[in-house]
């Protein structure tokens, strides 16, 4: 047992928390991130049990390679005195066992619970993983209502190879690589085949949930026996107790289910866990919320004649009850239609009492219609400066705000409007639009959009470059449903929006520009197709509603005709509403629609709303620097005394690079060129500027004395977009990052000296950028989002083997310190990081890493600037503009329209 105030690494134990057959559990304070966590140790004694270690370890492993609410969160793995240790995220509650020795729970509580385990499995088992031990111990509820799956310590790769086992040791089962003979799980929870030896898959771990299920609803087990042998000869040979003969109030539905689960042979089972939790969820859902409607189940094969028939059945009533609603509407029209000349209201929907729309802020936009035009949602910020997510019901005086959603950008609804999807903390997330725990669904370090089927598909944009991805809706592991198209210089694709069918999809598609006003295009495409088609030139996100498609341009939202059948467009764009709010530096307009006929939008304009700003090392603001402007891609000279930023003309909407003297804060511009000038960066004796520009339809890397006399030299040229992001300590390297569309970011050199033969640094399947080069050359920092977001690497330097990883929880722009003893990042929550460097030369190690104080990002690209001896910095800071222009609502929006 470890007394308190012992130290494991950078762990400090706090008090015990519990000991089992796997290890002692301990509650503990990661010093460095100043947060309490829990901490598993493996005795020294047990670790000398090589049987042990494995197990210890392999669930480790399986368990952090999973990121999902309703999976326990694993950060770390280290050793003490021998002894391996895990460090996971600390839990306040019980186990589900706790509130299961009081009797059965509310049919309510069991559906809840049973639908967030089985949306845990189905991420689970997207990567491979199975449980194999899954029971009420195992299954902690916390006090917000959540369940999180532990102990993965049985958990299989699906692609390993598992021999057959039989064991008579019963509660805590062995591991995979066991002698022959031994059973693997718990009694009472096993699946009949892993009782039997054989091979168990993804699918015992349905049964076991049926197992807890039934415990749930009835209080009792379904299984029982006065012994091991007992309990699982019921197992292969019984069928448990009606869930009707045992609690009269469930539902027929709800115990159909369970037998789904409970059937001996897996082929027999739901196949999948999603299948099972979509299940549950159609039980739950207000249409069924007595649990009085049928629900057609997954089919499966091999079934009994009598399921045949029961099924048939079912499908026979819901045609049914399928075609009178199809024919109610008609009916109703046809009795009680109004004759009357329909026409366009107008209303106005002013923000929440005490608080300020955000739409135009850091990633808050916009306003979301639901799909049935009764209800918007919203980020708002309140009086004490949080911007959560809002819902209106468009018959309400009040908004809600949806606890649990602080730092939400772009919502968008489910396509029944029961869920809302939206960003927040370098994730996706959703939440019931009625309140509730918000749910992650994956990562998404800088979300750029997201639309949601009839199917449960979400498409989404992870990052503001990159490809589309699509996800279920109960989480799990993301895959790329587009790709980026080398001939036309894409970087990026945002914004989606299906179309009626479920599956096309619409989306916005260019450069990296796009953050900066570039023109662009909407393209459509399909779930099952990689091909995409060009439907029109714009540079905002699109939308699709009463067979028109919706965009900006300049300001002034546009409806075009629009054919989703044939996908093609059918007549000539129109202006429908003027001045709309255009966030150029997301290429994003603050507009929604439903098909309905329900449009909302919001008027004004969103430039000028960044201020430079010094601060201290404890975030208090120290002056400012120059006056409010849309500033972009701040760099510091490394004598601190001038600043370089890209400025957007409010006029023309194109950038230029502009020089600031820090004493006067005079500032004078560097580039004049009608194209684009972006990434930039100073030569370390602060003498030269290297930028890009598009003057030649892609970003190439140019050169000029930072004086501004003299012309401007073509450093770099390529059809590639490139972006230059440090020197080497002797200027005769240019480090930069390349667009390629093949294989994403990637790292390059530039010696700048005899022929100018770039050569790759890293050169990965991921996205690689933002190198910053040490004082002392000896180590490159870096971004990569190989783990799926954004984290700051360090590898030596020219050779990118023995890399480092330097933060944990996300992480973008390192730049160093001067001397090289500390490396700044900026978090996904928009905390400014440091890290402690230790060693020069070879030796490299990360100490320490702590947060200084957050940012108010303002602009796009590096936000902010730190003097050489690391004390001061300069931050492109976000001016919260409390929008006082309301939502402008307009029903009917088509009436009046020349078809």
């Amino acid at each position: 047992m470890l007394a308190p105030d012992t130290s494991l690494g950078p762990y400090r134990i706090l008090s015990p928390l519990g000991a089992g057959g796997m290890g002692e559990v301990y509650r503990a304070r990661d010093t460095r991130l100043d947060r309490e966590v829990a901490i598993k140790v493996l005795p020294a004694d047990f670790a000398k049990d090589a049987d042990r270690l494995r197990r210890f370890e392999q669930e480790a492993r399986a368990t952090s390679s999973l990121n999902h609410p309703n999976i326990l969160i694993v950060h770390d793995l280290g050793t003490h005195d021998g002894a391996p240790y895990i460090v996971s995220e600390l839990l306040e509650g019980e186990e589900l066992r706790a509130p299961l020795n009081h009797g059965a729970l509310t049919l309510r509580k069991a559906l809840d619970y049973a639908k967030q385990v089985a949306s845990g499995l189905a991420a689970a088992h997207e990567k491979g993983i199975v449980h194999r031990d899954l029971k009420p111990e195992n299954l902690f509820i916390t006090t917000d209502g959540r369940v999180k799956i532990l102990d993965f310590g049985l958990a299989k790769l699906k692609r390993q190879p598992m021999r057959a086992a039989v064991d008579s040791e019963a509660p805590t089962a062995l591991p995979p690589q066991t002698d022959p003979g031994t059973v693997m799980g718990t009694v009472g929870y096993m699946a009949p085949e892993q009782v039997e030896g054989k091979e168990a898959d993804h699918r015992a771990d349905i049964f076991a949930l049926g197992v807890i299920l039934y415990e749930m609803l009835t209080g009792r087990r379904a299984f029982e026996g006065t012994s091991a042998v007992a309990v699982m000869s019921a197992i292969l040979r019984d069928e448990p107790e009606e869930l009707t003969a045992v609690n009269e109030k469930i539902p027929p539905q709800l115990e159909r289910v369970v037998r789904r689960c409970l059937e001996k042979r897996p082929a027999q089972r739901f196949q999948s866990a999603s299948d099972l939790g979509f299940a549950l969820e159609a039980l739950s859902t207000p249409s069924g919320s007595r649990l009085e409607t049928a629900t057609v189940l997954p089919a499966v094969t091999g079934g009994p004649r009598v399921r045949r028939r029961e099924r048939w059945a079912w499908i026979i009533a819901a045609v049914s009850v399928v075609a009178l609603l199809t024919a109610l509407p008609f009916a109703i029209a046809y009795f009680w239609r109004d004759r009357a000349e329909v026409r366009a209201v107008r209303a106005f929907i002013l923000p929440p009492e005490k608080s300020s729309f955000n739409f135009t802020g850091n990633n808050a936009g916009p306003v979301a219609v639901s799909p049935d035009g009764r209800r918007l949602a919203f980020v708002a910020t309140t009086a004490e400066g949080k911007n959560l997510l809002w819902v209106r019901s468009l018959d309400a005086l009040a908004a809600q705000a949806l606890a649990g959603t602080e730092g939400a950008s772009y919502p968008f609804w489910s396509p029944e409007g029961r869920f809302i999807g939206f960003f927040a903390q370098g994730k996706l997330k959703k939440i019931d639009a009625a309140g509730g725990p918000a749910l992650t669904l994956c990562d998404a370090p800088q979300g750029r959009g997201g639309t949601w089927n009839r199917n449960e598909v979400i498409v989404f944009a992870p990052n503001n470059t990159g490809m589309l991805y699509r996800v279920s809706a109960s989480g799990g592991a993301p895959s790329a449903v587009t790709q980026l198209d080398e001939a036309r210089g894409e970087v990026s694709h945002r914004w989606p929006c299906f179309l009626p069918d479920g599956e096309h999809f619409l989306y916005l598609g260019g450069g990296l520009g796009l953050d900066e006003g570039e023109a662009a295009a909407i393209y459509v495409t399909s779930l099952e197709s990689p091909g995409s088609k060009l439907l029109l030139q714009a540079s905002s996100n699109v939308v699709y509603a009463l067979e028109h498609l919706l965009f900006l341009r300049e300001a002034t939202l546009f409806a075009q005709p629009f054919d989703a059948k044939r996908l093609e467009t059918v007549g000539d764009a129109f202006p429908i509403a003027e001045q709309v709010q255009d966030v150029s530096g997301f290429a994003r307009g603050v507009f929604s629609v439903s098909e309905q006929g329900v449009l909302a939008y919001q008027t004004g304009s969103a430039m000028g709303n960044s201020q430079l700003t010094w601060f201290d090392r404890n975030g208090q603001p120290r002056g400012v620097l120059g006056d409010l402007g849309r500033y972009n891609n701040l760099q510091l000279s490394p004598d601190g005394k001038r600043a370089m930023v890209s400025i957007t003309d409010p006029q023309t909407r194109r950038p230029d690079l502009w020089l600031i003297d820090v004493a006067s804060g005079n500032r004078r511009r560097f580039t004049f060129d009608p194209a684009a000038e972006r990434s930039v960066h100073w030569s370390p004796n602060g003498s030269r500027i290297v930028f890009n520009s598009n003057r030649k339809n892609h970003f190439d890397i140019y050169q000029k004395a930072a004086s501004g006399e003299g012309s401007e030299e073509l450093l770099l040229e390529s059809k590639l977009d490139k972006y230059p992001s440090s020197f080497s300590p002797d200027g005769r390297l240019l480090l930069y990052f390349m667009a390629d569309p093949k294989t994403g970011l990637d790292l390059w050199v530039l010696p700048l000296g005899g022929g100018r033969q770039p050569f790759p640094f890293l050169q990965t399947e991921f996205n690689e950028s933002g190198g910053q080069l040490s004082p002392d050359g000896h180590w490159i920092a870096y971004q990569s989002d190989e783990s799926r977001r954004n984290e700051i690497y360090v590898a030596p330097f020219p050779g990118p083997s023995g890399k480092r990883q330097v933060s944990t929880s996300g992480g973008s722009f390192a730049k160093w310190r001067g001397d090289g003893k500390e490396l700044f990042y900026r978090a996904p929550n928009n905390k400014l990081m440091a890290a402690e460097i230790n060693g020069q030369g070879a030796t490299f190690e990360v100490g320490a890493v702590r947060p200084l104080f957050e940012i108010r990002r303002g602009g796009q690209g590096s936000v902010y600037g730190v003097t050489a001896d690391g004390q001061r910095f300069l931050v492109n800071t976000a001016v919260e503009q409390k929008s006082s222009a309301p939502i402008t609502l307009v029903q009917n929006w088509t009436a009046g329209l020349k078809r």
